[in-house]
């Protein structure tokens, strides 16, 4: 919304979600100008010059988007995953019309002035365990039933992989992201050979000492286990339901001898994932969808096939 000396101040609405590693190092206006200045090749020095108006569930219980903000005329949706979605581009789609309703509320739509709004970029920072491209266009036609040559309405998100390792040069610019890369990339080693407590208590330990994210570790190192601890086991189960459930159902389908037989059982599974996943990480039935990629239009269905 746009405050009485004309700045836009972001919607307040209750936190319903729990945070991520990512968000809470970015959170900081310091960081996230550096995190600008890599992605954009540009020089800014002055964090103020940042106007964060990140949505939280603004609109929609199962929408929010990990971190917008205003620089230089232009507005910049950044999301952090570490399961690849294809859906992005829809959801960036969803959150910049939120942003640009809140940006022109009081402004005349209908008239003969054209009104200047900020030119959106969309960045994926991606580190999941599959394999990608240290950068992937992800165009929103890709998702439109009917292929157009030209679409009337076009939206690209860049990701960039920031695994350790990856986008070397992007790594070099920021160093808090690379900290970031290396922090991840050892809870997820030390948790092959020990149990997820032990392995995030040595990542940070060690972090710390060797001067990796020591600053924002040692600020926060309750908070910081705790989410490392909850994002691994998130990540754990999305990884065993995708590998073990939906095959699964598929294997059950292919029992019985025909195409819709396999769909019938991948149905069913996925309805048990989204059951279990709300039940063992505490989240909402939106989330755990959002999670799983179920697309928008298939949700109410999904829905009423939960288990009681």
């Amino acid at each position: 919304m746009t405050s009485t000396n004309g700045s836009f101040v972001s919607p307040q609405p209750n936190r319903t979600y729990k945070a991520r590693i990512f968000e809470m190092v970015f959170s900081d206006k310091k960081e996230l100008l550096e995190l600008y200045n890599a992605v954009n090749g540009t020089h800014y020095d002055d964090p103020e010059d940042l106007v964060v108006n990140t949505l939280e569930n603004a609109v929609y219980m199962s929408m929010r988007n990990d971190v917008s903000f205003i620089i230089d005329l232009r507005l910049n949706l950044y999301e952090h995953q570490s399961t690849y979605n294809p859906n992005l581009p829809l959801r960036f789609l969803m959150y910049a019309a939120d942003i640009y309703s809140e940006l022109t509320k009081d402004e005349n739509l209908y008239g003969t002035k054209a009104i200047q709004i900020p030119t959106p970029r969309f960045v994926i920072f991606y580190n999941g365990e599959a394999d990608h491209p240290d950068r992937k266009v992800l165009p929103l036609s890709a998702l439109y039933t009917v292929p157009d040559e030209a679409p009337s309405l076009e939206l690209t998100a860049v990701m960039l992989n920031i695994n350790k390792g990856r986008n070397g040069r992007l790594m070099e610019a920021c160093k808090t992201l690379k900290d970031y890369a290396e922090y991840t990339f050892r809870v997820r080693s030390y948790a092959k050979e020990s149990p997820i407590e032990a392995a995030v208590e040595r990542a940070i330990t060690e972090c710390i000492r060797e001067g990796i994210l020591s600053d924002f570790l040692s600020r926060n190192r309750a908070e910081a286990k705790k989410v490392s601890i909850y994002e691994y086991d998130e990540e754990k189960h999305i990884r065993q339901t995708r590998e073990e459930g939906w095959e699964d159902g598929k294997q059950e389908g292919l029992r019985e001898g025909k195409q819709e037989g396999i769909q019938q059982g991948i149905q069913q599974t996925k309805s048990e994932d989204i059951a279990k996943m709300m039940k063992a990480l505490n989240m909402t039935a939106d989330r755990a969808m959002e999670i799983l990629e179920i697309p928008e239009n298939e949700r109410e269905e999904y829905l009423s096939k939960l288990p009681e």
